[in-house]
Order: structure tokens, then C-alpha cells, then sequence
């Protein structure tokens, strides 16, 4: 009778009550407690020094952010070669279940690189491979970093395994080690909270986001921008309201207008990634949207109606027509292109994503990555 005196149950993770002595279960509730203290102290200090961590943040953004105009000086890496090696990193990344920050840190440290060493066609793709193993030993759990021997296997074998640590330590010193960089989804969770956004609206601006890793045009733009921006365009596409949260610069204003403009055609790889419920389904919804407003589009442009005798039904599969004017889409913001202009199209019959095609032949045609798209990285 004594000895159940002394015990006492206590619910475990994994539901079942195992039993503990009292001075057991006075150790757990005495570390609960220390940790409760240790948590409100925490947050007693994050806002006392808020404002110098927000500074030291805009600095490293700053001295981080890569150059575009020295990319564009690469011999041999051109710009449709990206959405490439990017829907490949958006595939390693999901296999490994890495933390969001670090496909961000990825690009931007393969996007660093790139504007200040040469890089052979037949590399790039190995970069973008010692980049994210950078990031995810940087920022993400130990057990879940890639092994050199994964990676060259969704490489399909293409370089030895000595390669990638080679690689791995030519982008370190390049770089002078400096590794951290605040990005997007930092500022984006910081934006989130205080703003008080819900799920849906973080889930649609994080899909923005990936969208913008894939273009020219946001390599040399600031993080903490692309955030605001992106936030903007996820409120305005479901409908929620608008959070005055200060004046907007020609720069911020210029990043929602150019970011609109490249939502109506994701990579099919990343819309996959978005059309799960974890992710509250944004790809389906923002697909949703762009085809409501490319309805509303070509309403605008369309010649006024014949007479009812000469009428004819409208042709639901009839490819949309570009209007000449300036057409006012949500919240002001211009209406992004009808007619893609990238280097793959959607079947409007089946709402179905078709392969992207080669802008130029390869020399010598592959597969490679996760993915299984024609590969630009010729093996050497």
C-alpha cells in the first residue's frame, strides 16, 4: 500500500501513463516551472532589445544581398537555366523536410556565389547542391542535413562524391564564412505576428515567395521587402483586408507590381508543393484567382456584343487575347500578363501544368534531380 502512496501518474508524449515516484513527478512540475520563467524572461528581453536586433537585421540584408548585375556577367550560366536548378533544390528540400529559412538561405548563398565566381554550366548544379548543404547544417536539425551520398544520388550520379565537399568548401571560403542572412520567411514571421495574420494568408505569402526565388527580377531584392510585398498581394488575393502599416516606398511598390506579374504561371513543381492541405491548398487558390481575373481581363477588352441573331457562344477553350490598355486588376495593382510568357504554358482544357521545354537543345540530353526534367548540367 506504501509503495502506491509514493507514485503518482503522469501523461507522457506518447499517451501512455507511466509511473512516477513523487519526488520524480516534483522534478518534472519544478521544470516546468523554470521553463515558463525562462520563456517570459526571453520574451522580456526580445522586446527590451527588438529595435537593435531589427537594426543588426538590415545591416546583414544589406551585406548579404547578392549582386544581380554580376550575374548577369556569367559566361556560361544564363537565367533559363534557373527555374531548373530551383525546382530542384524545392524537391531536395521538401525529401529532407528542411526548415522553410532554409531554402531561402540556399538561394541566397548560391546566389552569392555565382556573383563572384565563374561558374561552368556543367557546376551549377553542383553549387546549388553545396549551398543547401551549407544552409541546412547552418540552420536545421542535425539528423535531417543531407549525406553527400543522397545528394549524388538525385543527382543521378553525375560528379564523385569528393566534388561535393570540394564544392562545399570553395563556396565557404568564397564567401569569407559569412553564412547568415535574414530571410524572407524571418521577416515574414515577424510580419505575420505582429500583424495578426491568419494560416492562410502566411501559407499564400511563403508560395509568393518560392515564386520569386525563380526570377531575375528579386535576386537583388531586399528580403524584408519581398516579405511586405508578398503579404500584401496573399491579403489581396483572399480577400482580406489591407493593414496600414506605414507609408510605401517606389521601391516597395514597384516589388508588388513585378511580383503580380510573374504569379499566373508557377513552376508546376512548386504549385504541387502548395496544392496540399498542409500548405491550406494556396496553389489551387491562387490559381482560382488569377483565372477570375483574366475573365475579368478580357470582359474589359472584348468588342461590345453583336446583336443577339449574329451571337455566338464563347468558346471556354478559346486562348485569351492581351489588351493593349493598362488593365486595373485588385487593389489598384496593374493585371498581371493573360498569355504567359515563360518558357512553359498551362493546358486551360485539363487546368494541368505541360513539362517546360528546352529554351536552347542541350549537347548531350539527361535526366536529373527528383524532378526528372531535361538537364542543362552537361556532365563534364
Amino acid at each position: 500500500m506504501a509503495q502506491h502512496e509514493d507514485t503518482m501518474f503522469m501523461e507522457s508524449d506518447d499517451g501512455l501513463p507511466p509511473t512516477y515516484t513523487r519526488a520524480e513527478a516534483a522534478k518534472i512540475r519544478a521544470r516546468k516551472a523554470q521553463q515558463l520563467v525562462a520563456n517570459e524572461l526571453s520574451r522580456l528581453a526580445a522586446d527590451e532589445y527588438l529595435e537593435d536586433i531589427m537594426q543588426h537585421m538590415a545591416h546583414m540584408e544589406n551585406q548579404t544581398l547578392p549582386d544581380v548585375n554580376l550575374i548577369d556577367m556569367q559566361r556560361e550560366i544564363q537565367w533559363f537555366m534557373r527555374p531548373y536548378l530551383i525546382d530542384f533544390l524545392v524537391e531536395a528540400h521538401g525529401a529532407f523536410a528542411l526548415l522553410p529559412e532554409t531554402l531561402f538561405l540556399t538561394v541566397n548563398l548560391l546566389d552569392r556565389y555565382c556573383a563572384k565566381r565563374v561558374v561552368y554550366k556543367q557546376h551549377y548544379q553542383l553549387v546549388g547542391c553545396a549551398a543547401l548543404l551549407i544552409a541546412a547544417k547552418y540552420g536545421d536539425k542535425k539528423d535531417r542535413v543531407p549525406q553527400i551520398h543522397e545528394l549524388n544520388n538525385m543527382c543521378c550520379g553525375l560528379y564523385d562524391a569528393g566534388m561535393f565537399s570540394q564544392m562545399e568548401m570553395h563556396v565557404l571560403n568564397t564567401l569569407d564564412w559569412t553564412i547568415g542572412h535574414p530571410t524572407v520567411d524571418f521577416f515574414s514571421q515577424l510580419m505575420v505576428v505582429e500583424e495578426q495574420d491568419d494560416v492562410e494568408v502566411e501559407h499564400m505569402a511563403s508560395y509568393m515567395s518560392e515564386i520569386a526565388l525563380y526570377h531575375r527580377d528579386f535576386v537583388s531584392t531586399k528580403p524584408s521587402t519581398l516579405a511586405r510585398s508578398s503579404l500584401a498581394l496573399a491579403r489581396a488575393v483572399l480577400g482580406r483586408p489591407e493593414v496600414s502599416d506605414g507609408e510605401w516606398d517606389h521601391t516597395e511598390n514597384l516589388t508588388v507590381l513585378t511580383l503580380s506579374h510573374h504569379l499566373h504561371q508557377p513552376s508546376a513543381t512548386l504549385a504541387r508543393k502548395y496544392s496540399t492541405g498542409h500548405f491550406s491548398r494556396a496553389a489551387q487558390k491562387l490559381a482560382d484567382f488569377m483565372e477570375r481575373q483574366a475573365a475579368l481581363a478580357r470582359q474589359n477588352v472584348e468588342p461590345p456584343t453583336p446583336p443577339a441573331e449574329f451571337a455566338r457562344q464563347n468558346d471556354v477553350l478559346s486562348t485569351p487575347q492581351k489588351g493593349h490598355g493598362a488593365t486595373m486588376g485588385f487593389d489598384g495593382y496593374l493585371t498581371p500578363p493573360i498569355t504567359p510568357d515563360s518558357n512553359h504554358f498551362m493546358n486551360s482544357a485539363t487546368n494541368t501544368y505541360l513539362p517546360r521545354q528546352p529554351v536552347t537543345p542541350s549537347q548531350r540530353p539527361q535526366q536529373y534531380g527528383v524532378g526528372g526534367y531535361n538537364n542543362y548540367f552537361v556532365q563534364p
